[in-house]
């Protein structure tokens, strides 16, 4: 028995590559999505995105031959859950608080994500905290930390960006809740179906969304540039589509803290793309920043 609870708790190998796969697209997104904002509203950004990733599992679930089952009003009401933590509210959330804080504030409340992962985790779903866990939780916050540098913790100003701040706050909140909820999901579902799902959801809901804010601020679909669709499909074939599926296949076969996690790898990632996208040097920060998020990700998932 002590052997298959050992193996129980190791990430698998493909998991690992799932997870690694998903943060860098997601490390990505974040300049993907600023090159979107700056000639498409956020709400309609968002619809964009979701219905490009609803046409991509459409096109999968055809092509493999695949039907999805309906289960009851209370399987579909936790599913609508997690669509508005996980994709539609949560995209949009962020999308909007991105336009009122600045990249610095953004990024230290990113630090909470996995720590609220692992909150929820351990009150609500019966996961062990462990020491090793909790070391390996700490000493990945503070690679995020040393990557950021002196220069974005001194540029934190909450006073001047409150409004943006709460909305990419309670975005990442979300995103813990949507983890958790989603890895309980998992037991009664394949992580395809659950993620094609969800998606379908949220792509239908924000319609209406994004046709009012359209027409709100008279905003014409044939004014989106080349860089911005291209940015647009990104976003939705590979973050809202691919990144998130892998996202729950790991999540199906680990526990959400030791997926949760991985978010960490996120920050040095979007530095390193940054730095090539940019032409800016890596400097020693990013350096051993890095190596102590992966360190962490390295104790906390054989904690």
């Amino acid at each position: 028995m002590a052997n298959t609870a050992e193996m129980v708790s190791k990430v698998p190998f493909s998991s690992k590559v799932a997870l690694c796969t998903a943060c860098f697209f997601w490390a990505i997104s974040f300049i993907a999505t600023k090159v979107a904002v700056e000639s498409v509203p956020p709400l309609t950004l968002v619809t964009l995105r979701l219905l490009i990733s609803s046409c991509c599992f459409l096109l999968w679930f055809f092509v493999r031959g695949q039907r999805l089952k309906y289960e009851g009003l209370t399987w579909l009401g936790q599913l609508f859950l997690l669509s508005l933590f996980g994709t539609g509210l949560h995209y949009s959330t962020q999308t909007i608080g991105l336009q009122y804080t600045t990249a610095s504030n953004a990024s230290l409340y990113a630090v909470t994500g996995p720590i609220s992962i692992l909150i929820i985790a351990v009150l609500f779903m019966g996961e062990k905290l462990t020491l090793k866990k909790g070391i390996g939780l700490l000493t990945a916050i503070s690679g995020v930390i040393i990557v950021m540098g002196l220069n974005t913790l001194s540029s934190f100003d909450i006073k001047a960006h409150l409004w943006g701040d709460l909305l990419v706050f309670a975005s990442i909140f979300m995103w813990g809740i949507f983890t958790v909820l989603g890895k309980n999901m998992t037991k009664k579902m394949n992580a395809l179906e659950l993620t094609a799902i969800v998606t379908f959801m949220g792509s239908l809901y924000m319609i209406p969304f994004g046709w009012v804010e359209m027409h709100r601020i008279n905003f014409s679909m044939l004014s989106i540039n080349t860089n911005a669709w291209l940015a647009i499909a990104f976003l939705g074939i590979t973050c809202s589509f691919l990144a998130t599926m892998l996202y729950f296949i790991a999540l199906e076969r680990t526990e959400s803290q030791k997926v949760g996690v991985y978010l960490y790898t996120i920050p040095p990632m979007t530095y390193i793309i940054a730095a090539f996208y940019l032409g800016e040097n890596i400097g020693a920060n990013l350096i051993v920043g890095s190596i102590f998020v992966f360190a962490g990700v390295y104790i906390t998932e054989n904690g």
